[in-house]
């Protein structure tokens, strides 16, 4: 029974995340790219500066760096160190390429995202600040695209459910406590007629807990549990990074030309195991949406939260999630290709990474698996909260605001969390991938059909700036 859940759900994978999408998000980030003039380029330093500092007199319920943070929980997370792992697995080590080229195009969509979430925000009688791609959708598009809005908030509580959520991040968690303090199994418990390590067991049911008590704060709670922890166990994670990389620092090179080469000729480097550029482009592209979430949807119901009334500089700012996403994607994948540990059999999930670490850093094995798990725990829990603040706001359009539908559905994302540790990793990543897909949809039409608002809105702004600059 679970095998054949398995396989109807890689067929809706491999469906879902055909070439029509692949080609939707291609198309529309290079179309943005032109249509904005390279603006993820040129006006990155000043995205870099509007993240730091909030906008004089801004209404939101956050600040603008919390908004970020909060769209960047979900974001710097599995998918970042264990999305990269299992992409570079299961399409070589070209799909890191694939991988980069989407999240810089991604750039754009994310911007627009951004922008078009402050753009058509409301908020409401007791300052609840209403917005997302639901909204720009609704009240951009008009009401006879009310459907496709309601198409997104339904994909989207699904997403944050099942799929990117609670699944594959409590997952991640959990088998990277295991690699850590149980690595052979030899501590186990039986549950639901299978033998998990006694680790997995503690450590999911820790991990419920504590989302739970996160998730009823709601936003600024997960806000600022966020502003603490994703900025320090980033840069955490950046330096071990980049110690591994300097100390195989020769190698680098090599593992450049292999995830070039592997990504227009990956029989080259797999040997034949994967021989087609489309398998490794879908992968790459999946678990890149997956990583940095642009034209998925989720981080303008975050951004249009922000203390901001300008939506180009909240565009800026949103951008700057895909830029951080690059570095730390490209970090982790340039470890995993320089150690081999992408070509190591019966290794999956956060292990592939451990791998990468135990064997890349000059530390005994045990003190690079720690560092590991650290990461990945902090990075994962605020995916989770994150997520659940995403679903929530889909619960509650799709509710038209009932308080006891988006209560119910939080107590199912915590129940998620609990089952989310003894499902296989395949079947956890397919289904974030199904759902993102999903979601992505409607979201990338309603970009398309309000470009047109992006590109006016920003050639404004940037008009008023150099009118300000030349008085």
């Amino acid at each position: 029974m679970y095998d054949q859940i398995n396989n109807l759900v890689l067929k809706a994978d491999n469906i879902v995340w055909g070439l029509p999408l692949i080609i939707l998000l291609l198309s529309l980030g290079t179309f943005l790219t032109f249509r904005l003039k390279l603006l993820q380029v040129f006006h990155l330093p000043k995205a870099l500066k509007y993240m730091l500092k909030d906008e004089e007199g801004g209404e939101g319920e956050v600040s603008t760096f919390g908004a970020l943070c909060t769209a960047l929980s979900a974001t710097i997370g599995t998918g970042n160190i264990v999305g990269v792992a299992t992409a570079v697995v299961a399409g070589g080590p070209g799909a890191l390429f694939w991988m980069m080229v989407s999240a810089f195009l991604g750039m754009t969509t994310k911007y627009a995202e951004g922008l078009l979430a402050i753009k058509y925000r409301s908020v409401d009688e007791k300052g609840h600040v209403l917005g997302g791609p639901f909204y720009y959708i609704e009240h951009g598009l008009g009401k006879n695209w009310k459907p496709l809005a309601k198409m997104f908030a339904f994909f989207g509580m699904f997403a944050g459910l099942f799929g990117t959520g609670t699944f594959s991040q409590i997952s991640g968690i959990t088998s990277a406590v295991k690699a850590v303090f149980d690595p052979d199994t030899t501590k186990v418990v039986t549950f639901l007629g299978r033998n998990y390590s006694i680790c997995v067991l503690v450590t999911g049911l820790l991990i419920t807990v504590c989302a739970a008590l996160v998730i009823i704060g709601g936003l600024k709670r997960i806000s600022s549990f966020s502003e603490i922890v994703i900025p320090f166990m980033a840069i955490t994670y950046v330096v071990t990074c980049l110690l591994l990389l300097i100390l195989n620092a020769s190698a680098i090179p090599h593992a450049f030309y292999v995830i070039f080469k592997g990504a227009f000729n990956p029989s080259a480097i797999t040997g034949g195991a994967i021989g087609s550029i489309i398998v490794v482009a879908q992968k790459g592209i999946a678990r890149g949406i997956f990583s940095n979430e642009a034209g998925l949807g989720s981080a303008p119901i975050a951004a249009a939260a922000a203390r901001s009334n300008e939506p180009v500089r909240q565009g800026l700012v949103s951008m700057t999630g895909n830029f951080f996403t690059i570095i730390i994607c490209t970090m982790t994948g340039l470890c995993i290709v320089i150690t081999d540990a992408w070509c190591k059999t019966g290794l999956e999930a956060a292990e592939i990474t451990s791998y990468a670490f135990k064997h890349g850093l000059p530390f005994p094995a045990v003190v690079s698996a720690t560092i590991l798990m650290l990461c990945l725990s902090f990075f994962a829990f605020t995916t989770i909260t994150g997520w659940n603040y995403y679903s929530a706001r889909c619960a509650e359009y799709l509710s038209n605001g009932n308080k006891t539908f988006v209560k119910v559905f939080n107590g199912l994302y915590i129940a998620a969390l609990f089952v989310g540790p003894y499902l296989t990793a395949d079947l956890l990543w397919n289904c974030a991938d199904v759902f993102n897909g999903l979601m992505a949809l409607p979201n990338l039409i309603a970009i398309f059909f309000l470009s047109g608002v992006v590109v006016s809105e920003t050639n404004s702004f940037f008009e008023r700036l150099k009118s300000k600059a030349g008085k």
